[in-house]
């Protein structure tokens, strides 16, 4: 029986019989396969860099924002640029980039108006400006590139 048994597998396997693979075929479809997912996949990781710095400027003009009411609070709910320009946001929240500080965003107004304020910062990658304007307690975001990054379609980031 043994003997039997070692007979019927070397003559399988001297025939080829025994002989399991893939043929090109399979193989060429399966490359195809793993090809249109790539195309499907790899443009949502396109500007990602540019994505990464507008989230950084966004960060950054929300901080902004914070340190404004604050240092509107502190002077009676009157934006003042004796008290509240960026020198003076920089020493009441310590996350704001100083005036020169090289980076993805980069701040580039700072406007007290009384009883309300414009902010801009800017994301040097993908030149996209984020704004947030206080109007008399009327808040408003707008940014510059509309459907570019992270600035949606309609130019309002903050909805």
């Amino acid at each position: 029986m043994f003997v039997q048994n070692l007979r019927a597998k070397v003559g399988a396997r001297l025939n080829g019989d025994s002989e399991a693979g893939f043929t090109l075929i399979e193989l060429l479809v399966v490359m195809l396969i793993l090809g249109i997912l790539a195309a499907i996949a790899l443009p949502a990781f396109f500007n990602q860099k540019e994505k990464a710095g507008d989230a950084k400027a966004k960060e950054t003009a929300h901080s902004l924002q914070v340190a404004m009411e604050t240092c509107g609070t502190d002077n009676n709910g009157v934006y003042s640029e004796e008290n509240c320009l960026q020198a003076d946001l920089n020493n009441i929240e310590a996350t704001i980039p100083a005036e020169n500080e090289e980076g993805a965003a980069q701040i580039l107004s700072v406007e007290p108006e009384g009883n309300g304020y414009t902010l801009e910062v800017e994301n040097t990658l993908s030149e996209n400006t984020f704004s947030i304007i206080n109007t008399a307690g009327v808040m408003t975001y707008p940014c510059t590139t509309g459907g570019n990054g992270g600035c949606p379609s309609e130019e309002e980031w903050d909805k």
